[in-house]
């Protein structure tokens, strides 16, 4: 086996899941290819932190529907990964001499690529799931769990207790050794929840991977069986505590929400610090054109769009074109979506290149809804159409035109 240039740290970067929160929308895409703040997708922010974080070997696992994430990724070189040692590489799942097997959970996913690892023979190894946003320093992690002589530090983020049973719960000392965990607790006794990024030195993370792997009746997941097994044999795992913006985008309402709040001056992630770029792959367009009729207030528009009508409190992605007449408010248009003349989108999601015909309406106002409980974000999948006079109501979910 070759052995490459020998790094200190490799990311493992988890970007194989179904996304079947998002329905719709990763129904043809994986989940962290979905389009994201009208300039992005999900996994930009991961690439990002790697290479701002200065780990530039990065292994992306893909698995669902992987076409669209591995032309976005391509050789890496709009978040400077285009490396001759090292660099992004995405590894699918593939025919092996003992036989072919899908990733059948996270642990077993990395177990499957031991041999990608081993080629930079790594003292540390992070591994990031492709689904969260968020601005977060590895170098820092990294220094953390070196200085604690760790087997395992696992990044955890404090949460609300009634949103504790979404998460992995750790429960840790006052120097931040995690002594319990519990993966997704009907009845939480702590909030101290894990973010799924994980820092191993590489020799324990290898053993455990083929012991986990040896064991006919684990899940091969990190949650349910790498973690308990570190902690049931007093292995040095350790709690890094991240007081930044974090959000785990897994579902329509955090997904809107999380647009939302890139166009709220309340909340602190800020996608113009210099010295912490969110870089992506962006199609080379015209700029943006606005109308004589164009009414534009509070909103992201990026490159190529042409707006002729409303537009309030919304990301507007590249080559969207809004005619004349059309309101679109607190909405998300992903790219290349059409919204035809008195057209009217309200706290909904609209997918790429889907075509909103005149005098449609997709969702509706939280106020215009009688009973609270039935309002919700409307979503309309990718290459649609919605035809002339119909109505997508608020929380309905179209994959299929109509």
């Amino acid at each position: 086996m070759t052995m490459f240039n020998k790094k200190e740290c490799v990311a493992m970067l988890l970007a194989g899941g179904q996304g079947s929160r998002l329905y719709a929308l990763t129904q043809s895409v994986a989940k962290p290819a979905v389009p994201f703040g009208a300039k992005y997708r999900i996994i930009d922010f991961p690439l990002s932190n790697c290479i701002n974080s200065g780990i530039d070997t990065v292994g992306v696992l893909t698995q669902y529907q992987p076409l669209v994430l591995n032309e976005y990724i391509g050789n890496g070189q709009p978040w400077d990964l285009d490396r001759i040692h090292g660099g992004v590489h995405v590894l699918p799942p593939y025919q092996k001499a003992s036989g072919s097997d899908w990733y059948s959970g996270t642990a077993n996913a990395i177990y499957q690529n031991i041999s990608f690892m081993d080629r930079y023979d790594p003292e540390y190894v992070i591994i990031l799931s492709g689904d969260h946003i968020y601005k977060m320093d590895y170098d820092k992690m990294l220094t953390y769990h070196k200085q604690n002589n760790a087997a395992c530090t696992i990044a955890v983020i404090d949460v609300p207790l009634e949103e504790a049973s979404r998460f992995g719960i750790m429960f840790a000392r006052d120097d931040g050794e995690i002594y319990d965990f519990v993966e997704k607790p009907k009845e939480p006794k702590s909030t101290l929840a894990s973010m799924g990024i994980y820092i191993f030195t590489y020799s324990k993370l290898k053993e455990y991977l083929i012991a986990n792997e040896n064991d006919k009746d684990a899940t091969k997941d990190f949650g349910n069986n790498i973690i308990p097994a570190l902690l049931a044999n007093n292995e040095r795992v350790w709690a890094y505590r991240f007081d930044g913006y974090w959000k785990d985008v897994g579902t329509i309402d955090s997904l809107w929400e999380a647009n939302m709040d890139l166009i709220n001056p309340k909340i602190p992630i800020d996608l113009y610090d210099p010295d912490w770029k969110i870089y992506s792959r962006n199609p080379v367009m015209p700029p943006q054109s606005i109308g004589k009729n164009a009414a534009v207030q509070n909103s992201v528009v990026t490159e190529g769009c042409y707006i002729d009508g409303s537009v309030e409190f919304s990301m507007i992605s590249n080559g969207v074109t809004i005619e004349e007449g059309a309101i679109v408010l607190d909405s998300i248009l992903m790219p290349g979506c059409v919204i035809k003349k008195n057209a009217k989108i309200e706290y909904a999601i609209v997918g790429e290149n889907s075509v909103i015909e005149e005098n449609a309406q997709v969702g509706s106002r939280p106020e215009n809804v009688e009973n609270r409980d039935e309002w919700g974000i409307a979503v309309v999948g990718h290459n649609l159409t919605v035809s002339s006079g119909s109505y997508v109501k608020p929380k309905q979910i179209i994959s299929q035109s109509i």
